[in-house]
Parts: structure tokens; sequence; C-alpha cells
């Protein structure tokens, strides 16, 4: 009785799901297993069929499992990439509708099959038509995101996900009252309006609000939140499912936050805490004993994940005979979506716990429980065959013209013409003595190279009172920086334009200086003195990375720019970032008269065709640039890429890196491999960031 008591204390629930949430996922990916798959274990032994410490029933689990069932979702629309669905519009609602409508008669075909109102059939094919990107981190790593198979199927989730949400909330409205030709098209015309005023409304007054709120990131944060749960409750007020509401607003603010900080921290409150709550709590509902005890339950359920797995390839086959596509984009695409796991999950909990005035629930726990184990096995099956076959992608050649070297830090052909008629400018920011010596070199060199200039930059922070004394000693200091700097230069003969900006937030008052003086170049430095991984994801740098204009070169350096004469570049893909890469060690190779070797680390069991295929590109790409540099090539086959490159950059003076990250479902991971680059290379380090990175 005693311990009855203590677990149904919210605190106490709170601990063991916080307990669960820390110690089960990583535990699972060790095992190669989604971390999230952990969890629904995890919810499984600790409900009433397990251990019975966690209570489906408890105020504390339901209203955490409500908020992450919301952000699931919230975070599904945020995720969709708008400006991907825009550049294949056509295509993308053409591949949407038909794996939105070869999965839904699947489902239907599959409910009738066992007896299921139609209802019930509908309500399960709108949970087939929908898909979750869970290998977006893959194609991305690979560089084929450009790819128009794989741009296309991102555009299509906007459509199934959508689609999928709008049936719910009609199969919902249906089974929760007495239907009618005109209840239905009252529910249709109050869903249009209350979707208009989402998507458009919450769009405008997302930009409004962060246009006057500037750099106030805790009231952004605050106001998006605000967002998602007033579209919830709009959702409610018009006899809609929450979800739905929760899903527009990801749509509509999408625009609003880009990639700014905000958003990131955004995903990483929902990934850390409310959504793996929601996953849990799905656990907690899955019944094994009486799962088993029903055969009827078993055959469900395996027709569901063939009916499921066919209809998605067959939506793909068409794809491949409209657009003309090759089998290797074909495969793409169906295990692109193949993994149900967002609106699929979230979806089923919805109608599972929907209830008619009869008792009756929308789908029984046999429908719940064969989706659950639909996401186990597309979560798997999905990036294990993207993994096999998006490395066999062909990009166009048109994504890696490059006419000229200076074409590597530009962005579109608008802002190329802007910049062709301006000088080529790198900015300096200085705030370490124990850096700025090199840094300047750095800059010198390569401002020299481009007939350009270097914009030596100290930020000074801002007091209230602009005659305050610690301000005057912290803008006699900023000089004393800058007269260093200008000493430094002048070695180089290079013209040199010191500048001192007062401002709030040092990485805002650096990419704002970046903009109004339409640099090409900022080239910043780290200290070794403070953690590596903390000073480049820290606040400054990761700031500059996602605010600025221009590429960003973060450097580590050992020694001076002016000794170095190898020079590594790893090459994991053929992407505009990785020409980006290429070209900058190649200016400062053709300064020092230094050599580049680009390092391609392939997986054992990779083709040798494809490698020699991915060579060919890569010497193609290296050979258009107008500099005579002494630029090699090397293959190297091995599983740890990471602990290959280290190996190798032993006989080199500086490794060109790229800050990459990648997309997830529910929030951002940082390249593993960067990262133990990062904290073990022993030479000098350049990592270059893309603007919005």
């Amino acid at each position: 009785m005693a311990l009855n008591s203590l677990t149904d204390s919210p605190i106490v629930a709170f601990t063991i799901l916080l307990t669960v949430i820390f110690t089960v996922p990583p535990i699972f990916e060790r095992l190669r297993l989604p971390g999230l798959v952990g969890l629904l274990v995890a919810g499984i032994l600790l409900g009433q069929n397990g251990l019975k410490l966690l209570n489906p029933e408890s105020e504390t689990i339901n209203l955490l499992s409500e908020i992450g069932k919301l952000y699931l979702m919230f975070v599904a629309g945020l995720e969709i990439d708008l400006e991907q669905f825009r550049k294949t519009r056509n295509r993308s609602i053409g591949f949407g509708t038909l794996t939105f409508l070869v999965p839904m008669i699947a489902g239907i075909a599959t409910g009738r099959l066992f007896n299921f109102g139609w209802n019930a059939s509908v309500l399960i094919g709108s949970l087939l038509a929908s898909h979750t990107l869970l290998a977006y981190p893959i194609v991305s790593r690979l560089g084929v995101v450009t790819n128009e198979a794989v741009t296309v199927t991102i555009g299509a989730t906007i459509f199934t996900d959508t689609g999928a949400l709008l049936v719910l909330a009609i199969c919902v409205g249906i089974h929760g009252g007495e239907f009618s030709a005109m209840s239905l098209a009252i529910l249709l015309g109050g869903l249009a309006i209350y979707t208009a005023v989402v998507l458009f409304g919450f769009d405008w007054a997302g930009k409004e609000f962060f246009r006057r709120s500037g750099d106030e990131q805790s009231n952004q944060f605050l106001f998006i939140l605000l967002a998602l749960f007033l579209a919830s409750v709009g959702a409610q007020v018009i006899g809609v499912e929450k979800i739905v509401g929760a899903f527009l607003a990801g749509l509509a603010v999408n625009d609003v936050l880009g990639r700014s900080p905000v958003k990131e921290k955004i995903e990483f409150i929902g990934s850390v805490l409310f959504i793996p709550c929601f996953f849990v709590d799905m656990g907690l509902l899955i019944n094994i004993p009486a799962f088993i005890k029903t055969l009827s339950s078993v055959w469900l359920t395996v027709v569901i994940v063939v009916a499921l797995i066919g209809s998605k390839f067959i939506a793909a086959f068409l794809a491949k005979l409209l657009y003309r596509y090759n089998t290797a984009e074909l495969l793409t695409m169906w295990s692109l979506s193949l993994p149900q796991v967002a609106a699929t999950l979230a979806a089923t909990l919805v109608a599972y716990q929907t209830v008619n005035p009869a008792g009756e629930r929308l789908i029984s726990e046999a429908v719940l429980n064969s989706v659950i184990v639909l996401m186990l096995v597309t979560a798997i099956l999905g990036p294990i065959i993207t993994a096999r076959f998006a490395p066999s992608l062909q990009l166009s050649q048109s994504d890696f013209a490059t006419d000229s070297l200076t074409t590597w830090w530009q962005g579109d052909e608008d802002q190329q013409v802007e910049k062709n008629q301006d000088q080529f400018t790198v900015i300096v920011p200085i705030y370490n003595p124990q850096t700025q010596r090199y840094l300047i070199e750095m800059a010198a060199l390569l401002a020299s190279h481009e007939s350009g200039r270097i914009v030596p930059l100290a930020i000074t922070k801002a007091h209230i009172q602009m005659d305050d004394p610690q301000l005057v000693t912290a803008l006699d200091q900023s000089r004393e920086r800058l007269n260093l700097a200008k000493e430094i230069s002048q070695e180089f003969e290079v013209e040199v334009s010191p500048a001192i900006r007062i401002d709030d937030d040092a990485a805002l008052g650096i990419s704002r200086t970046s903009r109004e003086q339409n640099a090409s170049l900022v080239v910043m430095g780290w200290s070794q003195t403070t953690g590596l991984r903390a000073r480049l994801f820290g606040n400054v740098i990761d700031s500059v990375f996602w605010s600025s204009h221009c590429p960003v070169a973060v450097t580590r350096l050992l020694s001076s720019p002016k000794t170095i004469q190898r020079i590594l570049v790893p090459v994991g893909d053929l992407t505009r970032q990785t020409i980006g890469a290429l070209r900058f060690a190649q200016i400062l190779a053709d300064v020092n008269q230094a050599e580049v070797v680009l390092l391609h680390v392939s997986a054992r069991k990779t083709p040798p065709t494809r490698v020699e295929n991915f060579v060919s590109q890569l010497s193609d790409i290296t050979s258009k640039g107008q500099l005579q540099v002494n630029t090699n090539i090397q293959t190297i086959r091995g599983d740890d890429v990471a602990r290959t490159i280290i190996r190798e950059s032993q006989a080199f003076d500086l490794a060109v890196l790229r800050s990459v990250r990648y997309r997830t479902a529910g929030g951002l991971a940082v390249s593993e491999v960067t990262t133990q680059l990062l904290r073990e290379l022993k030479c000098s380090i350049v990592l270059l960031g893309e603007p919005h990175s």
C-alpha cells in the first residue's frame, strides 16, 4: 500500500520519467536501435502489465504526454522544409498525392478485411498515409539533399501529414456524434477558416513580433510556445483534434523562425523532455499479454505492416514512371517515406482515446498495438534502406558549377551581382590577444590574394550611460588591440579599415558589421584555454554561424598561417559546402605554394565502382579551379571515419573542416565526426560555416 501511494505522487512519477529518459535511450542507441524504441519498452515494463511503477491514468503522466503529443506535431510542422517544397512544388504535390492515396486505399482495404466499420477503416488508411523524415540526417550527411527525388519526397511530407490530420479530424468528428451532411459541411467550413487564420495570421503576427522584439530570445521563445497552445485550444473550440492545431502552428511559424537559435531552443526542450514523455506513455498503453493471446491481432499487425511497406513502394514506383527517376531514386523515395513516427503515433493515440456516446473507441487496442509494431519496423527499416541506396544518387553538375575561385562564398545569383561590384572584404573580430596575430595573418593572406581588404573589429559591451568610466576604459583597450592589428596587417601590404562597435550582443555586433561592410568572409578564432566544444558551440560562434550573411571561418591556428605547407580537406560528400572548403584550401595553398590533399574515407563495403565515380566527380570539380594548385585526391577504406582522418592528419599542418548540423525528428544533432575531429586533431584547424548553417 505504501508503495502504491508513493508511485501515485506526481513528484515520484516525474522523477521516474526523468530517470527513464536519461538512461534508457543511450543504452538502446549502443545496441544500434532508435532511442525512442527504448522509451516504448520502458513504458511497457513500468506500466500496469509490468512493474506498475507508472500509472497511465495519472494526471502528471497525462499532462506531460499531452504536451509531448502537441510538441511532436508542432516540431513535425517546423521541420518541413518549405524552401525545398517551393522548389519542386508541382512534383512534390504529385508524389504527395500518390504516397497519400495508395497507402490510404491499402489501409481502408485492411480495415474492411478485418470487419472494421467504414469510419475506422478510413482512419486506419489515414494512419498509413503520412510519413516522418527519420532518415533525413542520412541524406544530409551524404550531400544528396539537392537531388530532385529527395527534394520531392521532403516536399511531399507537408501534403501527406496535412491530409492525414484532416482525415483524422473528420473521422473523430463523425465518431463523436450524430453524423449528417450538414454537420460535415460545418466541420469542413470551420476547419478551412481556422486553417487560414492560423497559417496566415500566426505567420504575420510572428514576423511582426520578431521584428519589434529584436534580440529578446526569451520573449520570442514564449511567443512561439503561446502560438502552439493557442492554435491547439483554437482547434478544440471548432471541434477539431488539438494535434491538428499544433501541426498548423508549426507550419505557420516555420518561416518566422527559420534556423534561429530560438528554434533550436524550442526543439531542444521538446526532444529532451516532452516528446520522450509521450513515447513512454505510448508504452504504458501497450498490453503485450492481450496482444499475444489474440491471434487475429497478430494477423492484423502483419497485414498492416505489409500493406504500408507495399503501398509506399507502389507510390514510389509510380512516381519513378511519372517523373522518369532511376532505381536508386525510386528506392530512396520509398525508404524516406517509410518511417511512421510523428503524425502516425500522435493520430493513433487520439483515435484510440476517442470514445463515442455508446462507449466505443474509434480504433481498437489491436490497431493501437499494430501501429506501435509498424513504427518499430519502419523506423528501423527506412534508415537502413536509405543508407544503402542514397549514396548512389547523382547530383547535377549545376550544383557544383564554379566558374571562378571567388564564387565559393557567394549565395544566390541576386547576391552575386551585388558582391561582384564590391571589394573582397574579410571581417576579423579580435577579442583574444592569444589568437590575434595568427587571425590577422590568415585574413591578410586571403585578402591579399583576392586584392581585397580586412576589417579588424573590436566589439565593446554597451553600457546604459555612454560616458560610463568602464565603457571609456573598454574603448581604450579596443583601440590598442586595433592598433596592433593594423601593424600586423601592414606587414602584408593589405588595405586595413579598423572598426569599433558598441553592442549588447557580441555575436550580433559581428554579424551586423559584416552586413554593413558587405563582407565576403568572417574569420574568427577560439582560445585553446577554454573547452574546444564549448568555444565552438557556445553562444557567440554558434550565433554568428546562424546570423551571418556570409561564410564564417573559425580557426584554431597552432602556428603562423605563412608556414602552412600541407592542407588536408576531408571530403565525405559533393555539395556546395564541400566545394567551399576546397576553394578556401586552394586559395591559401596558392599564397604559400602549398599542397592540398582531398581525403575521402569510404566504408569497407562500398562497391569500388561507386568510389571510382565519386573520385571522378571530385576530380572534375577540382580541375575547374583557375589556380594551378598542387591538389591530390586520396581514398581510404575504413568504417571509423573520424579515426582515419585523425591518423592521416598527423602529416599535415592544417585541416579544413565544415560545420554541419543535421536535422532529426524532434531536434538537431551536430555531426559526430566533426565534433570528434575538433576534439582530437593535433594540427591547426579551420572550420567553415555556411550562411544560416
